[in-house]
């Protein structure tokens, strides 16, 4: 059954904390060691996106509506399995949210890109699980398919071993809402990218978004107009394009925690 008050992601994303809770429900303050404990024992590949991987690489906090895991969409079945007994699983699509029961198949509705994790129907949501395109060992932009990195390059690992999505990446994929909290993380990120980091977003953006406002707070910096990938279709900009990531960058860590 969907629910009744459906709306579509749009308005989502322009919804307050307070209209999305009273809406939807709560949700639960969950860590990047919540996430790491949720995800313990299962075999395929995950890693923390959104808000919370920035948080975690630039050090600056900020509130979160949530914990945003991403796994691949391949492994839905085997993550179904991980969770049984824990957590009712629900489709999230269209701003409508449909249970996934046990005996569901592992078809999800079309537009499907990810599902809500809570214990049971008088418990907060737990955690949002993106479904990812792709394969194993691989990072595929879900808006557009045709540019992937090895996820090697695509995330880096903390002292804790949490892989998080590298911050450029973040920042390309907030770049299509321009929300108040994503400038403000592109104004948090930007002094701590490296040349790699800021040629990879100037390029993405650049393809990806023409004229984004962000692409000026780039053009001052050299690496970022003179990469070596012009020309090269976005596909194999993106192949190419080394994610050399320093020692700091790795040791950065942190819980990504909810302030």
């Amino acid at each position: 059954m969907l629910c009744a008050e459906a709306v579509s992601l749009a308005r989502m994303g322009e919804m307050g904390r307070a209209e999305m809770r009273a809406l939807y429900g709560e949700w639960a303050p969950r860590t990047s060691r919540d996430a790491a404990a949720l995800m313990d024992g299962f075999d395929g590949d995950w890693w923390v996106a959104g808000g919370r991987a920035l948080e975690a690489f630039t050090g600056v906090e900020r509130e979160h509506d949530d914990l945003d895991v991403a796994i691949l969409r391949a492994d839905l079945p085997a993550f179904r399995d991980h969770v049984r007994g824990r957590f009712h699983v629900w489709a999230a699509f269209a701003g409508a949210l449909k249970p996934v029961l046990p005996d569901d198949p592992d078809e999800l509705p079309d537009g499907c890109g990810q599902v809500w994790l809570r214990p049971d129907a008088g418990s907060p949501w737990e955690f949002d699980v993106l479904l990812n395109p792709g394969s194993a060992g691989e990072w595929v932009n879900r808006r557009e398919p045709q540019m992937t990195l090895a996820l090697d390059d695509a995330a880096w690992v903390d002292t804790d071993g949490v892989r998080w999505l590298n911050p450029e990446i973040v920042l390309l994929l907030k770049a299509k809402h321009l929300r108040a909290k994503d400038r403000a993380d592109f104004a948090a990120a930007l002094p701590l990218l490296g040349e790699d980091q800021r040629a990879w977003l100037g390029e993405a953006l650049a393809w990806a978004h023409p004229g984004h406002e962000w692409l000026a707070r780039l053009e001052g910096e050299p690496d970022a107009r003179h990469t070596g990938l012009e020309g090269l279709p976005p596909i194999d900009r993106a192949r190419r394009h080394s994610h050399r990531r320093s020692r700091e960058n790795s040791d950065r860590g942190g819980d990504g925690h909810q302030t």
